[in-house]
C-alpha cells in the first residue's frame, strides 16, 4: 500500500497497457471505478478510502494519467473503453462486478452494463448517464469535423506550465471545473515533466471531435436495456442538471436518481461532497453481496 493510501497495478492487455490505482480488501466486494474525460484514477482519491469492504480498482483510461497512449490510427471512442474494463476485469478474474463511473466513466459504465448484462452486478453513476447524440442528418458534417482536426493535429502543441500549480489553476478553470484540492490530485497523477516545466501527460488525441455519434434513440436504448439496479447521484451544481431536456430524459429510465448538492465533480471536490457520496453508494455497491 502506498502512502497514498492505494495499491498500483498495471494491467498488460493484448493491445494496450492501463494503470489503476486499488483500494480496500483483495476479498472485497469488486468494483471498478471509471473517471471522467481528461481526468484519471485520482477522481476517486477522496471517494474509494471512504468506501469499506470494497475492492476498488480505480482504472486510468487509455491516454490518461499513467496509462499507455493508443496506437497511431486507433480510437477513443466509448466502446473502446467498455472493451478495456471488461478486459482489466477478465484478468482479474471478476466473473460478475460492480462499476462506479464519473461523466464519461458513467457514461461508458451504461453501455458496459447494458451491453454485457450477465457481468454487472451493480452501477453507480456519479452525473453522467448517457452520452452526446448527434441525429443521421447530422452524421457527414461530425465526420468531416474529424477528420480535418486529424490533420490538423500535427501542428498543435500542449501547453507547458512552469511548474505544477499554474496546471493546477488551469485545471481549476477547465471543463468541469474542480476546486483547488481537487485540482492537485488530478494534477498530480495527470502532469510529466518535459523541458521548460510541465504539461499533460494525456494523450491529445483526446481533445479531438468524435467521428461518429449516437442518436438520441440510440443512447436511451442503452440506458433502457440496463438490468442491473442503478442509482445515478445527479449533482445540484453538476453538468447534467445544466441540460434543458434532462429530465425528459431521465423519465421512464430504470435509474434511481438522488440528487445531491455540489458541482460536477462533487465526490472529489472536498470531503463533504465525499462524505456525501459515500453515504449514499456506499450500502448501495455493497448490496451486491447480495445477488
Amino acid at each position: 500500500m502506498s502512502e497514498a493510501g492505494y495499491q498500483a497495478r498495471r494491467f498488460c492487455l493484448p493491445h494496450i497497457e492501463l494503470a489503476a490505482c486499488c483500494y480496500g480488501p483483495e476479498e472485497g466486494i469488486p468494483v471498478l471505478a471509471l473517471h471522467g474525460w481528461l481526468d484519471n484514477a485520482a477522481s476517486f482519491a477522496r471517494l474509494a478510502p471512504l468506501l469499506p469492504g470494497l475492492r476498488i480498482v480505480a482504472l486510468d483510461f487509455a491516454g490518461h494519467g499513467h496509462s499507455a497512449h493508443r496506437a497511431p490510427g486507433a480510437s477513443y471512442q466509448l466502446w473502446d473503453y467498455a472493451l478495456d474494463a471488461l478486459l482489466v476485469a477478465e484478468q482479474l478474474a471478476w466473473q460478475r462486478f460492480a462499476v462506479l463511473g464519473h461523466s464519461m466513466g458513467a457514461i461508458v459504465s451504461v453501455m458496459l452494463a447494458a451491453a454485457m448484462p450477465e457481468r454487472i452486478s451493480r452501477l453507480a453513476l456519479i452525473d453522467g448517464l448517457l452520452p452526446f447524440t448527434a441525429e443521421a442528418e447530422q452524421a457527414p458534417a461530425k465526420l468531416g469535423e474529424a477528420l480535418r482536426a486529424q490533420l490538423a493535429l500535427a501542428a498543435k502543441r500542449k501547453p507547458v506550465y512552469a511548474d505544477a500549480q499554474q496546471a493546477v489553476r488551469a485545471r481549476m478553470q477547465g471543463v468541469g471545473a474542480v476546486s483547488r484540492e481537487a485540482a492537485s490530485l488530478l494534477v498530480e497523477r495527470g502532469l510529466q515533466a518535459v523541458p521548460g516545466g510541465y504539461t499533460w501527460r494525456s494523450d491529445s488525441r483526446l481533445t479531438l471531435p468524435s467521428p461518429l455519434r449516437l442518436s438520441r434513440a440510440q443512447a436511451l436504448a442503452f440506458a433502457r436495456a440496463v438490468q442491473c439496479p442503478a442509482r445515478l447521484l445527479l449533482a445540484e451544481g453538476g453538468l447534467l442538471q445544466a441540460q434543458p431536456d434532462i429530465a425528459e430524459r431521465l423519465q421512464g429510465l430504470p435509474v434511481e436518481v438522488q440528487r445531491l448538492p455540489g458541482g460536477h465533480h462533487l465526490h472529489l471536490d472536498d470531503q463533504a461532497g465525499a462524505l456525501a457520496v459515500a453515504h449514499s453508494l456506499g450500502p448501495f455497491l455493497l448490496a451486491a453481496a447480495d445477488r
